[in-house]
C-alpha cells in the first residue's frame, strides 16, 4: 500500500500529512520550527491531501468544527477504542483523562488511556488536544503545550462568536 505526504502551513507552523489509500493517515508536527521529514517509503503527492488541505484550512480559519474525512490510523486495539471515543468530544470542550477512561467503560485506566491519547497519530483532526488534568490544567501533548493551547484556544474563540 502506497503511502503519500505533503506539508502544509498553518499557524501552529508547517504540518507533514501522509495518507494511504484508505484515508488520512498521520499529522506530524514541526520540530524546532521545521516541518518534520516523512518516512523514505513515503511519497509526495499533494493532491491525494488536498480534501485534508481544504478542511484544516477552514478549521484553523474558525470556518469548520466538524472534520468530514476516511482516516485511517494506525493502532492496537485499545488505541483505537480511545481514538474513536475522542472523536465524540464537541469543539470548543475539554474532558479529563478520567472522564475519557470512563467514557470507555474502564474507569481505572486514565493511565492508560493518557498514553493512548498521547500515541494519536492524526492530532487535531482526532482532537486529543481537547483533553486535560482532572485538575483542569494542560498536560502533555505531542506538538507541544503551546500548541495545545493555542487550539483550544481556537476553538473557545470561535464558540463565543456563534
Amino acid at each position: 500500500m502506497s503511502i503519500y505526504y505533503s506539508h502544509f502551513e498553518t499557524p501552529i507552523g508547517p504540518l507533514l500529512l501522509t495518507a494511504n489509500e484508505n484515508g488520512l493517515h498521520e499529522i506530524r508536527f514541526p520540530k524546532n520550527g521545521q516541518a518534520a521529514t516523512p518516512d523514505p517509503e513515503c511519497r509526495k503527492n499533494d493532491s491525494a491531501l488536498r480534501e485534508p488541505f481544504h478542511q484544516l484550512r477552514a478549521y484553523f480559519a474558525g470556518e469548520l468544527e466538524d472534520f468530514d474525512l476516511p482516516l485511517a490510523p494506525e493502532g492496537t486495539p485499545f488505541q483505537q477504542e480511545v481514538w474513536i471515543e475522542l472523536l465524540k468530544i464537541p469543539y470548543g470542550e475539554t474532558i479529563s483523562y478520567g472522564e475519557l477512561a470512563r467514557r470507555i467503560g474502564n474507569p481505572n485506566a486514565s493511565r492508560a488511556v493518557g498514553l493512548a491519547n498521547g500515541s494519536n497519530p492524526i492530532p487535531i483532526i482526532i482532537p486529543c488536544h481537547r483533553v486535560i488534568g482532572s485538575n483542569g490544567k494542560l498536560t502533555g501533548y505531542g506538538g507541544g503545550l503551546p500548541i495545545k493551547e493555542k487550539l483550544l484556544a481556537l476553538e473557545k474563540r470561535q464558540l463565543r462568536l456563534l
